[in-house]
């Protein structure tokens, strides 16, 4: 069986201040493959961005840290590294794609330049290279008049364009890991199904491995091969996308399923889950989705349940499902 490229595991990231101790991401496990799309997905405050920012070893400081578990890039602890060697990691080995590119993309600082900058920190590149590079780059990701968009700033691109910079920019070094948080939204139908293909065909023609952190159901049904379903910090199931979508097990995907609209039903209204994810600052005993859950017994709100097998690679963190 093949080695995952990315290990997570037990991956807990907290905000500890006087007062108080936020539990962002509090005991994380998966696992991504070469060529493979892991999609995270859960409703917001759930955790996933905290996630992929504790993966790139970004979580804002001096009260954000990495209090435990390991994230192994072929089998290199990440965690353990000093500022230096990640520096050495982050646009090189991983690559991400941030949710808002407007404020991740350098303001005063052209498109070439800032793609050019990667090349030339990682591959030693001279400026001119670095520049033809950047151009290659950007005719990659769609862009029909490459030689002036590297010359422009960032607000004179339109949301779809920014997204697509980004993406030429976190692939400059061919890393084997693209992280992409909410890579699609804000974007309109066309852009977003540019921005899907572009990330498909980096699956598939370079063997990318991709985690895709995202809110919208339907894009990991369209592009995922693994999923893990985020609540409250911790992953509550993850399997197969098959696995997912077909047979979703725990109470908060199946209530993430029924939330979705087809077309091969009338309803007068969606279904909703009732109430909000819990405050990360104060998770109530046992169970985090417990008080929302039409399943809730009285254990739940007593003993968080472990993750348990339920059938192979399918994983559900829930004591009492009816399987």
């Amino acid at each position: 069986m093949a080695q995952p490229l990315l290990k997570v595991r037990n991956l807990k990231t907290h905000f500890i201040s006087r007062n108080r101790t936020v539990r962002a991401v509090d005991g994380v496990d998966f696992d991504v493959f070469e060529g493979k799309v892991l999609g995270i997905v859960g409703e917001s405050g759930s955790g996933k961005s905290m996630t992929s920012l504790s993966l790139m070893r970004l979580v804002p400081g001096p009260e954000g840290r990495i209090v435990e578990g390991e994230v192994l890039l072929n089998g290199r602890d990440l965690v353990q590294l000093n500022e230096r060697q990640m520096t050495d990691v982050r646009g090189n080995e991983m690559g991400m794609i941030f949710q808002e590119p407007m404020s991740a993309l350098n303001p005063v600082l052209k498109i070439g330049e800032q793609i050019g900058e990667v090349l030339v920190r990682h591959r030693k590149m001279s400026k001119r290279d670095s520049r033809a590079k950047a151009v290659e780059l950007l005719r990659s990701v769609g862009f029909p008049r490459a030689e002036q968009i590297i010359n422009e700033y960032p607000h004179q691109l339109s949301g779809g364009m920014r997204q697509r910079a980004m993406i030429a920019m976190a692939m400059a070094c061919e890393p084997k890991l693209l992280i992409a948080d909410e890579p699609t939204t804000a974007l309109d139908v066309t852009i977003q199904a540019q921005v899907l293909d572009l990330m498909r065909d980096l699956k598939t023609n370079r063997k990318t491995a991709i985690i895709l952190i995202t809110h919208d159901l339907g894009v990991v049904a369209e592009m995922a091969d693994d999923v893990a379903v985020m609540y409250g910090g911790q992953v509550v199931e993850s399997g197969t996308a098959d696995m997912i979508f077909e047979n979703p097990v725990h109470p908060y995907t199946h209530a993430l399923m029924e939330s979705i609209p087809t077309i091969h039903e009338s309803r007068d209204r969606l279904a909703t889950i009732p109430g909000t994810v819990p405050s990360a600052a104060n998770f109530p005993p046992g169970c985090r989705f417990a008080d929302r859950c039409s399943l809730a017994q009285s254990q739940c709100h007593e003993k968080m349940p472990e993750l348990r097998e339920v059938e192979p690679g399918h994983m559900i963190r829930c004591d009492v499902v009816a399987l």
